[in-house]
């Protein structure tokens, strides 16, 4: 940004052209010199008042919107001497070729079940979330307690608090990174999109910016989505493909996470490895995806949208039990390399690596729906509708060789196996679907 120059007696040239011509008259000097003082005193106490309105207004008078993206900016209690003893304990390593893992987003979905896997073998774990309440903050809440009877800590706060990250850094010197905090879900970008850049893309840099700092740098695993395909036509998916075509905001800014890796990567020496996610199902998942809120609507009795293509085209998805996913992160992360950083300066070549984490077996949502139907012994409300064009596409198909190849990734749960396990959750949990779900 350009500073303003002081001002010169050039200044009081006049913009427009002709003749200049100075006023004489020291009594009109003296006017002016009044009338602009009093225009100055009127216009810094308007200021004034309107800067003391904004600071002692009751905040119960003018609440703030509900933008996650605000909201994630609160600020959170952290520090101390109780604190960091929690976090280093947290961390602490119990087997002896363990890792130090920060994984971020460990309140979600995804999050929760590897900080669980982590821990139970062994490695040292930290949590970080935000806990906000893009769906139910209780079910959050749920899986943090989860967490703690593991010995899991999750770090109330902010991934673009960099003063937090900083001391979390300093506090641990974690060898490697699970980023899996992010704002999710494609439709909702038609409402927040400003929740999606903040997340995805500046909370991504902010993460980023203290890892190429560290000493020594953590390797950094962390989930990119099969959305980035967007409008791909080519089947199934492969990391080969073009992904120049995202169809949603939520897919611009994964794609833009895997560009500013890369950036990241090439720069400071951080090891990178991208995990695109395919249609991740399971217990404790997600309420804002279908065969939750499918379920939670069959129970209740209410009718479920089922989208179809043009011509009456099949919508269908990948999905991917839990478990599987949990699997190819802890092979990453066991696969990947050391950072070849040191004080922000690369020293050497670093490992990227982006992979696809499917089933390699999509099903139309009608046969989700059907499976659904036979396991909780309610018949649903079916109502066809064309797929609006908010960001979904019809289909995903993962080619997985590459993660077959590299990480010895092999999903082994089909969508009966896993909707089963997910069901049995739901209805112990929301104590036969009593409870409202999110």
């Amino acid at each position: 940004m350009s500073q303003l120059k002081p001002m010169s007696h050039l200044d009081n040239i006049p913009s427009t052209p002709g003749k200049f011509k100075m006023d004489k008259s020291p009594y009109i000097h003296r006017l002016r010199w009044h009338s602009s003082l009093a225009k100055l005193t009127f216009w810094s106490f308007v200021f004034l008042g309107l800067i003391l309105l904004f600071f002692f207004r009751s905040p119960s008078s003018s609440p703030l919107p509900s933008d996650p993206s605000r909201r994630s900016l609160r600020t959170f209690n952290w520090g101390g001497a109780t604190w960091e003893k929690r976090v280093r304990s947290s961390a602490r390593l119990r087997s002896r070729n363990g890792m130090s893992v920060l994984v971020t987003g460990a309140a979600g979905f995804v999050g929760t079940h590897v900080s669980t896997a982590l821990k139970r073998r062994g490695d040292g774990v930290l949590g970080l979330d935000n806990f906000n309440d893009y769906y139910d903050p209780s079910l959050k809440r749920a899986r943090q307690a989860l967490l703690e009877r593991t010995g899991v800590f999750i770090v109330e706060g902010d991934i673009n608090d960099s003063t937090l990250l900083s001391k979390l850094f300093e506090v641990v010197a974690f060898t490697h990174v699970m980023h899996l905090a992010a704002q999710a879900g494609v439709r909702y970008a038609m409402e927040n999109p400003g929740s999606y850049v903040h997340s995805n893309i500046a909370g991504l840099v902010s993460l980023l910016e203290v890892c190429k700092s560290a000493n020594p740098q953590p390797a950094i695993v962390w989930a990119s989505s099969s959305s980035v395909y967007g409008l791909n036509s080519k089947v199934p998916f492969s990391e080969r493909d073009r992904t120049d075509q995202p169809a949603s905001l939520y897919a611009a800014t994964k794609k833009a996470g895997e560009e500013i890796a890369h950036t990241y990567n090439h720069i400071y020496g951080l090891s990178l490895t991208g995990l695109r996610f395919f249609t991740v199902y399971g217990p404790w998942g997600r309420p804002d995806m279908a065969y939750f809120f499918f379920t939670k609507d069959i129970l209740k009795g209410k009718s479920i949208s089922i989208f179809e293509a043009a011509n009456h085209g099949t919508v269908a998805r990948d999905f991917t039990y839990i478990d599987d996913i949990v699997k190819g992160c802890l092979a990453a992360l066991d696969t990947a390399e050391k950072s070849t950083g040191s004080g922000g300066k690369k020293r050497g070549p670093a490992q990227l690596r982006v992979f696809n984490l499917g089933n390699t077996s999509p099903v139309p949502v009608s046969d989700l729906v059907s499976i659904l139907e036979r396991l909780l012994k309610v018949k649903a409300k079916r109502r066809i509708m064309k797929l609006p064009r908010n960001g979904d596409v019809q289909f995903t198909h993962a080619n997985i060789s590459l993660a077959e190849r590299e990480l010895g990734y092999k999903p082994s749960t089909d969508l009966q196996t896993g909707l089963k396990k997910f069901v049995r959750w739901y209805l112990n949990y929301y104590s036969g679907g009593k409870k409202a779900a999110g």
